[in-house]
């Protein structure tokens, strides 16, 4: 039985916090075990910084994607002289503000695999935000389909992992290719990177979702966020 003040807690502890311009929901970590994160496109700088404060204050750390170099300037300025650790991913605009939760002793790197050098970008917001969760990774970059040797030289470092990320543009055949070599869940994420026939993505997207390798699930266009978040839980699960 829950006494009257302890109900209260909790029932304090669901509540919403509104900003006025936002509503912030601290009870996100008890549901969904991470806490709210701050995407930060189509915000003012001044509203990522006020959002991150009040997160600061219920979280020990922070995660916000989509920064510009204007909310970046911000931040930084908001942060550098306290005591709260700031680190910016320079090609996604991805920010962590705080402590990350250490990585559980059981935790197994998850593999994030690049087709090319310039799909770094999705790469660096989906490991940032397994970092943010405590999930350790292990980059293995620029090994896209063009020299199928690469990818090959390095399944056995793939096949470690309990999740695979896999990331890739143009026409998105890498996770097809990673699907054939392990027997564990990959996550593919389609990039905007190609030329006009790529349509911003859209040809990676299909390509991924036709896949006749087994096991491979897909995320949106460009969302390292969702798929970092996907593989963090899944590695989640081992670690229990």
């Amino acid at each position: 039985m829950l006494s009257p003040q302890d109900a209260a807690s909790q029932l304090h502890a669901m509540q919403a916090q509104p900003l006025g311009f936002a509503t912030l929901d601290h009870h996100r970590t008890a549901r969904c075990g991470s806490s709210e994160v701050i995407y930060a496109a189509g915000k003012t700088a001044e509203q990522v910084v006020a959002i991150s404060h009040a997160l600061l204050e219920q979280h020990r750390s922070v995660l916000i994607t989509r920064t510009n170099s204007e909310q970046i300037s911000a931040l930084e300025l908001a942060y550098t002289t306290s005591s709260t650790l700031i680190e910016v991913g320079q090609l996604s605009g991805t920010v962590l503000l705080g402590q990350a939760p250490a990585a559980h002793k059981d935790a197994v790197p998850i593999p994030v695999v690049t087709a090319g050098t310039s799909d770094l970008p999705v790469a660096e917001e989906c490991m940032m935000t397994c970092k943010a969760m405590g999930q350790p990774v292990e980059p293995i970059n620029d090994v896209g389909v063009a020299g199928l040797h690469r990818i090959i030289g390095k399944a056995e470092a793939i096949r470690t992992g309990n999740v695979v990320i896999v990331i890739a543009g143009m026409e998105g055949a890498l996770p097809s290719v990673v699907g054939g070599l392990v027997d564990k869940p990959v996550i593919a994420v389609p990039t905007s990177v190609g030329y006009g026939a790529s349509f911003g993505g859209i040809a990676a997207l299909l390509g991924m979702l036709n896949s006749c390798a087994s096991g491979v699930t897909v995320v949106n266009i460009d969302n390292g966020f969702g798929a970092g978040l996907a593989a963090s839980r899944i590695n989640q699960l081992t670690q229990r």
